[in-house]
């Protein structure tokens, strides 16, 4: 009986380094955006293909801290896989959204009219630096920040992959 126990007390106890030793190993930081068209044409972007990108500066505020922060506007870079934007987005190309995916999995969506500087004032941008410094990697490489909005829910950090796809 009481080498039970003490088989029983040997396994809990070793139970939590077990879990640790065997636990899902966190993702590397991505060095590049996955960014899928419509039509499956895809484009990778890294920090230096984003810098050459049409750059808008946005300052925005989240949990009470305001940042400032530069990069291309989603639709700039959604554009590049095929997006229609300005005056081409209209009818059916208004059923399209984009879907952001970070390295956590979390995820998010935007309609691309609202991503659209002739829709909207504030559009988010993909970028990799805030406040002249870069993104840390619990922030970046790559984050989204979106101006203007009450709660900062769909900035999303980490981004690894951006879709676009149509509602059905």
């Amino acid at each position: 009986m009481v080498n039970r126990h003490l088989t029983l007390l040997l396994i809990l106890g070793a139970a939590p380094a077990f879990a640790q030793d065997h636990a899902k190993p966190s993702a590397p930081p991505n060095t590049a955006v996955a960014v899928k068209g419509e039509d499956g044409k895809t484009e990778s972007f890294d920090a230096a293909a984003l810098a050459k990108l049409p750059q808008h500066e946005v300052h925005a505020e989240a949990h009470g801290k305001a940042v400032t922060c530069s990069g291309p506007t989603l639709s700039e870079v959604l554009a590049k896989v095929g997006a229609p934007q300005g005056e081409a987005l209209r009818g059916k190309g208004l059923s399209l959204y984009a879907k952001v995916t970070g390295r956590d999995d979390y995820r998010v969506v935007y309609s691309l009219a609202e991503l659209d500087t002739l829709s909207h004032d504030n559009v988010p941008i993909l970028t990799t630096h805030c406040d002249g410094k870069d993104l840390d990697d619990k922030e970046g490489p790559f984050r989204v920040i979106y101006p203007g909005e009450k709660r900062p829910a769909r900035w999303i950090r980490q981004v690894n992959a951006i879709e676009l796809l149509r509602a059905p």
